[in-house]
């Protein structure tokens, strides 16, 4: 089971460079970086989880930019939003920049993706609410078509374009996986549809239940597709080793650990207690 951290890049964190050689040198699999490209001051959706808006959120770094000082300093260490914003990109920018990233790191990013809860912040992108998953879909469509083949044209309802020329296309072929966030069952269902994979998070599965990764596997293999080519990444997991361990044997791929927005002198503590934890999984 691999280990990886999400933080959110702030002018008074950690610097994504030092973070990205502090998570290498100990062994974690990965860093993950979230994306709002702002808060509104206006308010008509709920925050989805416990404690409200952070301070974090309002002054969070472009994921794109921090992930791609991370993978200049490093040399394995995979990087990877999560998630970023879709409805909120334009699919021609967004597939360039993906592109560029995974050839600059030479094949080590992981696009995790998510279609968002902040109407306001949504909607300030000119993208309707109500139809955001559909964009998110032909969107990601769209960019799959751009990064495989060589003149792609995309036609759908909400997205559209003709023949064009895109290059560089992604170092991993066919593309970077697409690992789609959300809770259960409806963006399990969109991992299934479009997705390389599923992120969903510690506190819905002990809501929903474990039995959700199984009927995640089932709905899989219904749509005619291996459950092993849709590995779930588990954000947000504790520093509990009983609770890791039980994730292990239930075939989660990846755990990723949350790290607050703060300096070396809180950040490294945590990654060493976490060190400990992966030794002793790996033991």
């Amino acid at each position: 089971m691999k280990i990886g951290a999400v933080m959110f890049f702030t002018t008074e964190s950690m610097h994504p460079a030092a973070l990205g050689r502090a998570l290498e040198e100990r062994g974690f699999e990965s860093l993950w970086v979230p994306e709002h490209t702002h808060i509104p001051s206006s308010r008509r959706s709920a925050y989805p989880a416990s404690g409200g808006l952070v301070q974090a959120y309002f002054e969070l770094m472009d994921p794109f930019l921090a992930l791609n000082t991370a993978a200049t300093a490093t040399s394995r260490l995979k990087v990877g939003t999560g998630i970023a914003l879709v409805i909120q990109r334009d699919p021609i920018v967004t597939a360039k920049v993906v592109s560029t990233l995974d050839q600059l790191s030479q094949g080590r990013f992981l696009f995790g993706v998510g279609n968002g809860w902040n109407q306001d912040e949504i909607e300030n992108h000119g993208t309707a609410f109500a139809t955001r998953h559909k964009l998110a879909r032909e969107r990601i469509e769209a960019m799959k078509a751009i990064w495989t083949e060589e003149e792609p044209a995309y036609h759908g309802e909400l997205v559209r374009f003709d023949k064009m020329k895109q290059w560089p296309k992604p170092f991993q072929k066919p593309h970077p996986p697409i690992i789609v966030g959300g809770a259960f069952p409806h963006a399990a269902r969109r991992a299934i549809r479009y997705g390389d994979g599923w992120i969903p998070r510690d506190d819905w599965l002990e809501r929903d239940g474990l039995g959700v990764i199984d009927q995640f596997h089932q709905m899989a293999r219904d749509a005619g597709r291996a459950p092993a080519s849709l590995p779930i990444s588990l954000f947000r997991v504790p520093d509990d080793i009983e609770r890791l361990r039980l994730y292990q044997r239930l075939g989660i791929d990846r755990v990723v650990f949350s790290l607050p927005a703060a300096k070396e002198d809180k950040i490294l503590p945590i990654l060493d207690r976490w060190a400990g934890l992966q030794r002793q999984l790996e033991g």
